[in-house]
C-alpha cells in the first residue's frame, strides 16, 4: 500500500480534485457581495470530502457514493481523522446536498462563506500532513 504507484496516482487525482474545488471557492470570494455564496460553501464541502476520500483511498478504506462527512468521517481511523466538529460536519455536508438545490431556507452570508473555506484549508491543511509526499506532488 505505502509505495503502491496505481494507489497514489488514485490519492493524487482525488486531491487535484480537492485542490480544484478550493480554488473555484476562494477565487469566487473574492467578488465580494457578488459573491454566489451558496457556490463557495459547496465547493469548500467538496474540497473537504475529496480529501477525506483522498485518505480513504491511501488507507485502503472502501467507501459509498456519498457528500455525507459524517459518514467518511468515520470510515476514518481517528489518528488519520482532520479537526472537524459534528456541528461542521452537519453544516458542510448540507452544503452539497440540501443547500445546492433551491428551497425554503435562508441565504448564505459572505461571512458564512469565508468560514467554510476557512475550514476548508484546515482540512486541507491536516489530510496534507497525514498523506504521502508522494501523492502531494502534481502529476
Amino acid at each position: 500500500m505505502f509505495d503502491d504507484p496505481e494507489v497514489i496516482a488514485t490519492v493524487r487525482r482525488w486531491l487535484e480534485k480537492a485542490e480544484n474545488d478550493l480554488l473555484t471557492a476562494t477565487t469566487l470570494l473574492k467578488l465580494g457581495r457578488q459573491c454566489p455564496t451558496d457556490t463557495v460553501c459547496f465547493h469548500a464541502q467538496q474540497c473537504i470530502e475529496k480529501y477525506l476520500k483522498g485518505l480513504l483511498v491511501w488507507r485502503s478504506r472502501s467507501f459509498p457514493k456519498t457528500h455525507d462527512l459524517t459518514a467518511l468521517m468515520g470510515l476514518l481511523a481517528a489518528a488519520d481523522r482532520p479537526e472537524l466538529s459534528a456541528d461542521e460536519q452537519e453544516m458542510l455536508t448540507r452544503y452539497a446536498t440540501v443547500m445546492r438545490y433551491p428551497g425554503d431556507y435562508a441565504p448564505i452570508s459572505l461571512a458564512e462563506a469565508r468560514a467554510a473555506v476557512k475550514i476548508a484549508r484546515r482540512v486541507r491543511r491536516q489530510a496534507r500532513k497525514r498523506l504521502p509526499k508522494e501523492a502531494l506532488k502534481s502529476s
